[in-house]
């Protein structure tokens, strides 16, 4: 007879059927403990690539500038790229002129009265809030900025926990019913709520993938069209996982379930 599952792991298919028998604070422990790996790959990518290119960007502006009543009042020079690096560009050229060019992954430029953000996918174009004043020269935004990091550091982490959580119960809640109908069929100890625990695991591992992958597009060792297909592909991953993982659940009979006729009187001992 093989071992009982113990729901400790969901890096196995193995591993994630034991959560299906599994409490639910269990699988809530473990996915917590991988969002925080994923947030963690999120903040470290931010403060290691994001943030120096914003401080470099906010010592390049004016003194006095600002944004009102839904235009730009730059003080500066335009067209004008402010800083730049592999990942992010951002440039100022008010009359759209087309002169600023980047090869990084993504540019943000500003105009008079609108920003665009052009990456691989294509590009955005947004409006300044016509109601609101936005500072956009150095004395106000240094000492902002600087007071505001933690906190944006802090909210981009809690922001990538809070979506994995409600990815995985949207899909987890999807696959649920799907899962049981073939556990059934496959004659598995497997109840509907069992099915989205299964479900809820067999996504964990395709966000450990996403963690190596940002990790590697941090480094430099993958680009952004491989980040793109490894952010499909981990996806694909969740679902190949969750059909592997089914096999692993428990046969009915199994662990003291009869499989016998209910019907059928049992024999007297």
């Amino acid at each position: 007879m093989d071992a009982p599952l113990v729901a400790w792991q969901p890096l196995t298919p193995r591993g994630a059927a034991a959560f299906a028998h599994a409490p639910l604070r269990r699988l809530l422990l473990v996915q917590f403990l991988v969002a925080l790996l994923v947030a963690g790959a999120v903040g470290w990518f931010l403060h290691d690539c994001y943030f120096p290119l914003i401080n470099q960007t906010i010592a390049q502006l004016p003194a006095e500038s600002q944004v009102r009543a839904g235009k730009l009042d730059w003080r500066g020079e335009s067209p004008v790229l402010l800083a730049e690096n592999r990942f992010l560009a951002l440039s100022v050229d008010l009359e759209q002129s087309g002169k600023v060019r980047s090869v990084a992954h993504v540019q943000i430029e500003f105009s008079r009265t609108n920003w665009f953000a052009r990456s691989l996918p294509g590009y955005a174009e947004l409006k300044y809030p016509a109601g609101w004043i936005i500072a956009a020269n150095r004395e106000e935004l240094q000492p902002r900025w600087g007071a505001w990091r933690p906190a944006v550091l802090a909210g981009a982490m809690g922001v990538a926990i809070a979506a994995l959580f409600a990815s995985w119960f949207c899909l987890a809640t999807l696959y649920a019913g799907p899962v049981w109908l073939l556990g059934f069929f496959l004659n598995r100890d497997l109840s509907l709520r069992g099915s989205w625990r299964l479900s809820g695991a067999a996504l964990m591992p395709g966000a450990l993938l996403m963690v190596v992958a940002i990790s590697f597009y941090d480094l430099g060792l993958m680009d952004l069209v491989q980040l793109a297909f490894v952010s499909a592909a981990h996806l694909v991953l969740g679902w190949v996982f969750l059909l592997v993982s089914l096999c692993f659940v428990p046969r009915i009979g199994a662990g003291g379930k009869s499989a016998g006729n209910p019907f059928t009187p049992s024999k007297a001992k």
